[in-house]
């Protein structure tokens, strides 16, 4: 689990591909405090294990399920990289429960300016807009960030100076596509109210069963 508020901007050190998959070495200093290897830190909001500890980077290995949900086909070495640890039992939830696992990737429509903060446009897939709320939680490479507006196509978030400087996301560009979490709540809460094919055994059952004299088929 992570919180969206991002420790540290890495960059992508090295890359190298497979037909469908990955593996990278980031450069970077503050998220190797206190981490050992088979630890997890989330890059760009997606949760990676960490295989080997440099003293200035680390190296992970990106699936093919990983690639193709993420933006991660884009890196290039020197790519900038939102980087953010684990959460540790008792700390502070700055932001909101992040799983790093992203449900697909949306495309930076624009930034505009709104006084002191940065209006940003994402379009997202629309059948993973019901999940996107009003000013609700989104992780948007791996930033916690506040929808502002939405609509059928996607939203707005507004993202102030100290978010910026502490985040790769003012370095993005219209048109480039970020990596995107969906508030987990509404995903389980969906998920909790499909009807199951096989309700096992429910009040209905035994009443239906009660009513056959016992012979109803279970």
């Amino acid at each position: 689990m992570f919180t969206g508020i991002v420790e540290e901007v890495g960059a992508v050190r090295r890359i190298e591909r497979t037909s469908r998959s990955a593996s990278l070495i980031i450069a970077c200093h503050t998220v190797l405090e206190g981490t050992k290897e088979g630890d997890s830190i989330a890059v760009n909001g997606a949760c990676l294990t960490v295989t080997r500890l440099w003293k200035d980077a680390f190296s992970a290995d990106a699936t093919p399920e990983t690639m193709a949900r993420t933006a991660f086909s884009l890196f290039r070495p020197g790519t900038a990289v939102n980087l953010e640890r684990a959460l540790r039992v008792g700390d502070r939830i700055g932001g909101h429960i992040v799983s790093g696992h992203i449900d697909g990737t949306g495309k930076l429509v624009s930034l505009r300016r709104d006084e002191n903060a940065v209006d940003i446009r994402i379009d997202f897939l629309p059948e993973k807009m019901r999940y996107i709320l009003g000013k609700g939680s989104v992780a948007v490479d791996g930033v916690s960030l506040t929808v502002t507006a939405r609509d059928e196509r996607g939203f707005s978030v507004s993202v102030i100076p100290h978010t910026g400087m502490k985040t790769a996301l003012f370095e993005k560009h219209p048109g480039d596509p970020v990596n995107i979490e969906c508030d987990m709540l509404g995903k389980y809460v969906e998920q909790l109210m499909e009807k199951p094919e096989k309700q096992g055994l429910t009040m209905e059952v035994l009443r239906a069963y009660h009513k056959t004299g016992g012979h109803y088929g279970l």
